[in-house]
């Protein structure tokens, strides 16, 4: 297991530094990624547009050496480009499937919230079970499969809300802020008219990882240890969110499972066969921001959900193990 987890975090260190290559400043979500990726989870980022939320994916997905797709979200995307079809052949008089951008292994849902809600469904079952269903026949997607989406959050027209089924199968929701002013100079020296083209390669980013190696690191973090009371902490937290009195929706026993996943792969990443609650503790937001919903009331008196888990992860008992 020590062996396991040393690869895992030597892995890591050389995935960080690849993407480093192009990406500045943005290591908190980089970090969340890899937690993503260990821990079999999806994640969804946020933020203003030219944050560089699509660069970032491109570049993990060299680094990783993930199979990577894109599919553009607009208001007309119908699920069958997104999934495929299957189409007839009049020479053989059989239907033959033609498949869609989703049968890869790390997939950018780009500007995800720009297309309808029937749309969005066609990624339910690809994001529960990895696998699609086209016409009766069910098709198993890669392994390592993985859906990483951006939104912007400053327009409202042209945009639909996340279903509340969809957002729940993200194991993150990440916010991706401005940099600050030293790291905005160093994007801008790297991103001069000279770089050329904006992509992964064009900055010597190479993949350090192959399938094998991820698959170890997967067997790794399930290795990884939970003890019972830190379960339990797990669950009190949870179920605190369905219990407040500024939340009109807590979080679902799937949050519970891809927080207790996550906080997984965070202690192997960090060289531990061990969970301890502070792994738990720096992941509930990450987990549970998309999950909850403000009451009227609090929206109106400007609460935040951050905040309000912030009080649940202060106020909900912690094991002192």
């Amino acid at each position: 297991m020590t062996q396991s987890l040393e690869a895992l975090r030597q892995l890591a260190d050389a995935v960080r530094a690849e993407v480093g290559k192009a990406i500045v400043g943005q290591d908190a979500l980089v970090d969340h990624l890899l937690i993503a990726l260990a821990s079999e989870g999806h994640v969804l980022m946020e933020g203003p547009p030219g944050t560089a939320k699509t660069f970032l994916a491109q570049c993990f997905a060299k680094a990783t050496g993930l199979d990577f797709g894109r599919i553009q979200f607009t208001p007309d995307l119908l699920p069958g480009d997104i999934l495929g079809s299957n189409l007839f052949n009049f020479q053989t008089s059989t239907f033959t499937m033609t498949r869609g951008p989703i049968f890869t292994e790390l997939l950018l849902a780009d500007e995800i919230n720009r297309t309808p809600p029937k749309t969005q469904a066609a990624l339910l079952e690809a994001m529960q079970e990895r696998r699609v269903t086209l016409d009766g026949e069910t098709h198993p997607l890669p392994d390592r499969f993985m859906v990483v989406a951006t939104q912007n959050p400053i327009e409202n027209q042209g945009v639909y809300p996340l279903p509340e089924a969809q957002l729940d199968r993200f194991l993150f929701k990440l916010l991706v802020p401005y940099p600050d002013e030293d790291e905005e100079a160093k994007i801008v020296s790297r991103f001069s008219v000279e770089q050329g083209p904006t992509r992964p390669e064009s900055f010597g980013i190479k993949a350090v990882a192959d399938h094998a190696k991820l698959t170890d690191a997967v067997g790794a973090v399930k290795g990884v240890t939970l003890a019972q009371e830190n379960v339990d902490y797990v669950v009190r937290l949870v179920r605190a969110t369905r219990e407040h009195a500024d939340l009109l929706t807590g979080a679902s026993p799937r949050a519970a499972v891809l927080l207790a996943n996550a906080a997984r792969a965070r202690a192997a990443l960090e060289g531990r066969d061990y969970v301890i609650p502070d792994d738990i503790k720096q992941l509930s937001t990450s987990v549970l921001r998309h999950r909850l919903t403000l009451t009227a009331a609090a929206e109106i008196e400007g609460r935040a959900v951050e905040t309000i888990v912030d009080e649940l992860v202060t106020n909900t008992e912690a094991p002192r193990s």
